[in-house]
């Protein structure tokens, strides 16, 4: 059985932050990253699908440690890609990771003051021990898209896809494409396939907020090539923080101006006439989902040169040649990419018992959105909803590395979070309207309401207290326990 200090769960951008950090703050600590795939990079290796690329700036979508140097700010999964294994590369991180190894489970002892982790690799069951076990495989399953079920799927002759499943070898030039959904995977897809497929339809059920964005920053390149790589990078990256808070704050504050505003830019894109509030008017306020980013409104001019067009209606069945709409209208189609999103799968499916007890996740609470109540060394990452998410993570490591110094300093082997008023009311974790989200509601942990009880969604305020404030708390309890040899 192999043992370290720390186990993290996943490869990805997450991961392998965790991982920097770890080295950074705590060079004598063992540490070996479990990743159930063959490669690092997480999603960006994952995902296939054409035009894959963030809706967030590199500048804060990339590590605070590693400037962004590409000109582009929004960028294709390729260039995340490489940046994400250079980071690897450059720390020695990958001798590290063990490929193909997937977490099945952990059993905590406190008596050990150790994880005991069950891992399947190659059809043969290992286990793992560590002091500390650190989560950071994402929020969704890798195995499987969410897909509703549709009437008369069946029936359709053509090829039905997923794109979190995409075919290497699909060919899409000429044909007919109807692809489901309206969130940022189908405002995509959208612009990406229409320069070559035939034609390219959006079917939504109801319109999501679109916000054309230029994919190049021309304040951030021009800081780069004044200021160098470094510092130009940190004040691109301090402008765009302040910028992504005011936008959202200004959404929530004042949700009419920003109806407005969002309407008046799309109709600016759109050709004269275009029915705006059909295709891109949501029922909801701006930012009570993510706001859609499209870089140089790519999807608005595919709708302009007529390559691609919007349909908001229902679904009433398939048929053997596309789509059949609640309107009466038929969609033709050669192939029907389903865009309808993600399951959400918090720690990657795996399953805990604390001194034998088994954790229900659902009635657990989040310290700081970095630990779950009543578990004890048990770390996770989960990043913003409301800006770029490695900006959180980063912060959330740099504080799991301050309370490892800390129980360093007073001699202390475990931690684990308590609440000190049982009663306290609680919420769900993600204050969030997404489809994906709501789905899973009651099957992950809930937040509080007042302080590191909640799941703070604001950069400020978490770099005061993840950052600067004291890593100790009453909600906390330490043991000096001092853990049993592992053989």
């Amino acid at each position: 059985m192999e043992s370290v200090d720390v186990l993290i769960v996943g490869a990805g951008i997450s991961g392998i932050g965790a991982a920097y950090y770890l080295q950074r703050d705590h060079p004598g600590r063992s540490y070996t990253i479990l990743e159930s795939r063959g490669a690092t990079g997480g999603t960006w290796d994952l995902f296939r699908y054409p035009g894959i690329r963030s809706d967030s700036d590199l500048h804060t979508f990339g590590y605070e440690f590693k400037p962004w140097r590409d000109e582009h700010a929004i960028a294709t999964a390729d260039k995340i890609l490489a940046y994400l294994r250079e980071t690897v590369d450059e720390n020695g991180i990958e001798s590290n990771i063990r490929f193909h190894h997937r977490v099945i489970g952990a059993a905590w002892s406190s008596a050990d003051a150790r994880w005991i982790v069950e891992v399947e690799h190659d059809g043969e069951l290992l286990r793992f021990s560590a002091n500390w076990l650190f989560c950071a495989g994402g929020y969704y399953r890798y195995d499987e898209g969410f897909t509703p079920e549709f009437a008369g799927r069946d029936r359709f002759t053509g090829q039905i896809v997923h794109p979190q499943h995409w075919p290497e070898d699909l060919d899409y030039t000429g044909k007919k494409v109807v692809i489901i959904g309206s969130g940022a995977t189908a405002v995509t897809l959208v612009p990406s396939m229409a320069k070559t497929a035939g034609h390219v339809t959006m079917l939504q059920r109801s319109p999501t907020y679109v916000m054309p964005v230029p994919a190049k920053d021309g304040f951030a390149n021009t800081a780069r090539r004044l200021l160098g790589e470094d510092r130009g990078y940190a004040l691109a990256r301090r402008k765009n923080i302040a910028k992504q808070r005011a936008v959202y704050t200004f959404c929530q504050r004042y949700p009419s101006a920003a109806r407005w505003l969002i309407r008046r830019v799309n109709a600016a894109k759109l050709p004269a006439g275009y029915p705006v509030d059909e295709h891109f008017s949501p029922q909801y306020n701006p930012w009570d989902q993510r706001l859609c980013a499209v870089p140089d409104a790519d999807l608005f001019d595919a709708i302009s040169n007529g390559s691609a067009s919007v349909v908001t209606d229902r679904i009433a069945t398939f048929t053997e040649t596309g789509v059949r709409l609640e309107s009466g209208r038929e969609l033709d189609a050669d192939i029907i990419v389903t865009a309808t999103g993600l399951n959400v799968q918090l720690f990657g499916g795996i399953t805990l018992t604390v001194d034998g007890e088994p954790v229900d996740f659902a009635r657990t609470v989040a310290y700081k959105g970095i630990m779950l109540s009543g578990v004890p060394n048990f770390a996770f990452a989960f990043g913003y909803t409301n800006s770029s998410w490695t900006l959180k993570v980063g912060l959330l490591c740099e504080h799991f590395c301050r309370l490892l110094t800390h129980m360093d300093e007073h001699g202390f082997a475990h931690v684990r979070p308590e609440l000190e008023d049982p009663e306290m009311a609680t919420k769900p974790l993600l204050d969030f309207a997404a489809g994906y989200v709501q789905r899973a509601v009651d099957e992950i942990p809930r937040q509080g309401v007042h302080g590191p009880w909640r799941m703070t969604m604001n950069y400020t305020i978490d770099a005061q207290v993840l950052r600067n404030g004291p890593v100790t708390d009453p909600g906390l309890r330490f043991s000096s326990a001092v853990p049993v040899a592992v053989i």
